[in-house]
Parts: structure tokens; C-alpha cells; sequence
């Protein structure tokens, strides 16, 4: 049996590599040696040996365990088991669900298929590429509302068909958003990939399922407490601020949040700011003053 190349060695990269070199090194040996690209003989073979040094030396965790155990790790070559398993198909039993911020759900490296994308222009040539996941990505922007309660769209889906892919065929595909996606996500629908672009909304602002607004109160609000409404996507609720609350403070409204995919529901947040007047009528000076001079008098009772 052939012994295994080193996977830094595949790349022609050092064992300190950063991420970013790595997968600098995969680009340019991916462009070079594609099947479709490069006729000589063993390209295959050539292109199926980077991709899978790309594969472990791109998720940390496998990369880590590579360089304890090398070619012998447990989990450290992708092609090993499995139906795929040297059948042609170096990726074949990879799933990828959604995915956001290029990092897929449940894996640590990026789809090596959105970077195939980058590289050869969105698809592979006749040859090589059957053996390949074809998928094309488009994106669809929804408001703020649509994106927290979910929605149905009705989007236009071009595909390129044809034994050389090369005919363009316009469809009508009828989308089910669930409730809860975020910007930048992206989910599969069908034979395609949708990333979501979410548009801002002028008074919430979300951090993945949690919601933040802005209240500002007035300083005997906030010195004696109060119960003000206020705004959440779910529908105003009422919201009891504590005496003493300082500005700058987090008041959770839980289970008010945006929802998650997996069913779960995040908080609200309301930051309390203090409005200090600018200006003070005879009357209110008077009383200010009264405060200032209650305050002086108890520092001084001892």
C-alpha cells in the first residue's frame, strides 16, 4: 500500500499555516489541478488529495488531532467508511443543512462547495463535475417582521441545464421562510441555496434571538420606579422599573424575544436611559435645591 501523504506537504504549506494560508494554498491548487482545468494524467487523484488535506487541515478539531495522531487519527480522513469512501466521490455522506457567517451548522470548516463556487465561477465542467453536488445560491431580502415571524414568498429560480449546463431555464418556486431566521443565513430549499439579507428595523435591534430597545425616562422615574409600556414583537407589554435603576442598565422581558429555528424563544432587552434636564423652571429649581440640601444634611447627621 502507498503511503499516505503528509496533508501540509499536499498543500505545500508549513505546520504553523494560519487558517487564511490554508485556504489560500487550497484556491490555488484547486484552480490548478481541477480535472476540467488540468488533462493530465492523475489530475483526479491530484485534486482528490488536496481536497481532502483542505477537508482536515480547514476544521480545528480535526486538524489538531492530525497533528497528534497523524494519518491515524481518529476521524482524520474524511474519505474513510461510509458509502463514498473512495468511490470517486471524495465528499460524498457531507451534509450541510443552513449555514451563516460561511460557517455550516454542526461543522467548523466552510462548505468546500460555496468555495468551489468562488473559485471556478458558481459550477465545475462535464467531466468532473457529475460527481459533485451542483447547487446555485441566491439572495432574498426580507423585512424585519418577515424574518422573526416567518413568511411565504414567491421567488424566481434560474437554473442552468442541459448537458453543458448551458441552457438557462426560468422557474417559479414558492418559498416557506420559517419564523426566526437571521441575516446572513442560509437554508436550503430544494436544489438551492437561499442566503437571507434582513433588512434593520428602526426601533428593535436583534442580537441572534434576543431583541434591544432604547427607553428614556426622566429622573424621579427612575429614582422612585415605575411601570411604563413597552414595545416588543410579540405586542406591548407592561414593564415594572425598579427604584433606584441606574442609566446604562438591562431590564430582561424573558421569553420576548425573536424565536429560534429550533423552537425556542430569546428576551428582551430594555436599556433604561435617564433624560437630565436642560433646563429647570423656578418651581423645579426650588425643588432640586430642597433634594441638594436633604442630601447635605443626612451626609452631616453623623
Amino acid at each position: 500500500m502507498a503511503t499516505k501523504k503528509d496533508y501540509y506537504q499536499s498543500l505545500g504549506i508549513a505546520k504553523s499555516a494560519t487558517e487564511a494560508e490554508i485556504k489560500s494554498a487550497y484556491r490555488k491548487l484547486a484552480r490548478q489541478h481541477h480535472p476540467d482545468i488540468d488533462k493530465s494524467a492523475g489530475a483526479a487523484d491530484k485534486f482528490k488529495e488536496i481536497s481532502e488535506a483542505y477537508q482536515v487541515l480547514s476544521d480545528p478539531s480535526k486538524r489538531k488531532s492530525y497533528d497528534q495522531f497523524g494519518h491515524n487519527a481518529p476521524g482524520a480522513n474524511p474519505f474513510a467508511g461510509g458509502q463514498g469512501a473512495g468511490a470517486g466521490n471524495p465528499f460524498e455522506g457531507f451534509s450541510y443543512s443552513w449555514s451563516q457567517g460561511g460557517q455550516s451548522a454542526g461543522q467548523g470548516f466552510e462548505d468546500p462547495f460555496s468555495l468551489f463556487e468562488q473559485i471556478f465561477g458558481g459550477g465545475f465542467g462535464d467531466s468532473f463535475s457529475q460527481g459533485f453536488r451542483q447547487r446555485q445560491s441566491y439572495q432574498l431580502d426580507l423585512t424585519f417582521d418577515e424574518a422573526v415571524n416567518g413568511v411565504e414568498k414567491e421567488v424566481e429560480i434560474q437554473r442552468l441545464e442541459g448537458p453543458r449546463r448551458d441552457q438557462v431555464k426560468t422557474s417559479r418556486m414558492k418559498l416557506k421562510i420559517p419564523a426566526g431566521v437571521d441575516n446572513g443565513m442560509k437554508m436550503r430549499f430544494g436544489d438551492v441555496d437561499i442566503v437571507f439579507r434582513v433588512r434593520r428595523h428602526p426601533e428593535f435591534n436583534r442580537e441572534g434571538s434576543d431583541i434591544f430597545t432604547d427607553v428614556t425616562l426622566g429622573v424621579p422615574q427612575v429614582v422612585l420606579g415605575n411601570v411604563i409600556d413597552v414595545k416588543t414583537v410579540h405586542g406591548k407589554v407592561k414593564l415594572k422599573v425598579p427604584a433606584g435603576t441606574q442609566s446604562g442598565s438591562l431590564i430582561r422581558i424573558k421569553g420576548k424575544g425573536a424565536p429560534t429555528l429550533k423552537g425556542t424563544m430569546g428576551d428582551h432587552y430594555v436599556r433604561v436611559k435617564v433624560e437630565i434636564p436642560a433646563r429647570l423652571t423656578d418651581e423645579e429649581k426650588r425643588l432640586y435645591e430642597q433634594l441638594a440640601n436633604l442630601k447635605l444634611k443626612k451626609k452631616n447627621w453623623f
